[in-house]
């Protein structure tokens, strides 16, 4: 089976920038281009094959055709495909929010809960992000904090710096903060809880949408495990392998490419390769596909001895 390249699905919230078009390159006529949705098979918004036979057909279609020979064997266990990667460029702080587990999320939502991490890609000096609180808190205080506007005061609050990762499961109060272009590989979810938005303006001209009453019902309102989980830095042939995060939803690592690197599919998974500096290619017995930095490309499970030629950093994320 081939490698494909993936072009995104765009959203432009009114907290995004314009990075990920004049920087990275990504070709989208929104004036704020906030998030770019790389590996998505997700209805609020699909990634489409760019390229060879199966040029412009969404991703969600292109899995039911190929099925476990696309996404392997460990994808079985789930009822739709598992991930959901994008860029976020936030030019101004995202709201503070929450998102449910699978329980809740399935019973009220009917779609999964969503647990995610974040790869710093770049940031502005003195940039911040909020995970977690910074001390337990009440249902009852939370609730007034946020109807006083002092919600900020019990929040945790971390300095951020490029290659920074961020684990934040579901029930974890958090928001990611002005000035911060991140990489976030989540659960194929899209059901956030909005607990306070700085008393911004939508579109519409009214404060946006705020989900109090389901946030007070999932949040986690003791302090959050915020133990830095990655691996060590490892050589391997051709440059070196960092573990990021795993979970039952996904496993990811981040590979430096000096010369090349073989990544070894047994059909048990897919790979996807989102690449966030450098270029060059990734070659598989069927194809190679050319890349720069932003590209993302899916690897299907059967694509066997898979070989990513650099100089390139690639965040690479399978499901074990």
């Amino acid at each position: 089976m081939k490698i494909e390249k993936l072009a995104p699905a765009f959203k432009d919230y009114l907290w995004g920038g314009v990075k990920l078009r004049e920087v990275y390159g990504k070709k989208c006529g929104f004036d704020k281009v906030a998030e770019s949705w790389e590996l998505s098979t997700h209805p609020a918004g699909q990634s489409v094959i760019c390229g060879g036979e199966f040029d412009g057909m969404a991703l969600g279609d292109y899995v039911k055709q190929m099925g476990a020979a696309a996404v392997g064997r460990n994808c079985e266990r789930f009822e739709n495909f598992p991930v959901l990667i994008k860029f976020i460029d936030a030019k101004e702080p995202l709201s503070i929010q929450v998102h449910p587990s699978d329980q809740y999320a399935l019973e009220v939502e009917k779609e999964y809960g969503k647990t995610e991490m974040w790869y710093v890609m770049d940031c502005e000096p003195g940039a911040s992000l909020y995970f977690g609180v910074n001390r337990e808190v009440s249902r009852e205080e939370f609730a007034g904090r946020i109807a006083d506007n002092t919600l900020l005061e019990v929040l945790n609050k971390v300095d951020v710096h490029p290659g920074d990762v961020f684990f934040i499961e579901s029930g974890t109060i958090h928001a990611i903060g002005g000035g911060i272009l991140i990489c976030e590989i989540q659960q194929n979810s899209n059901c956030t809880y909005r607990v306070y938005d700085y008393g911004r303006i939508g579109a519409d001209g009214k404060p946006r949408k705020l989900h109090v009453e389901k946030a007070l019902e999932v949040s986690r309102l003791t302090p959050s495990d915020t133990e830095d989980k990655q691996g060590a830095e490892e050589k391997i042939p051709g440059g070196s392998v960092k573990l990021l995060a795993t979970c039952p939803y996904f496993t990811t690592r981040r590979y430096k490419v000096e010369g090349q690197v073989c990544l070894k599919l047994d059909g048990s998974t897919f790979a996807s390769i989102v690449v966030t500096e450098g270029q060059g290619q990734v070659s598989c017995q069927e194809n190679q596909v050319p890349f720069t930095t932003a590209d993302s490309l899916f690897v299907p499970a059967q694509s066997k001895d898979v070989v990513i030629t650099g100089p390139c950093t690639a965040v690479v994320t399978t499901v074990e």
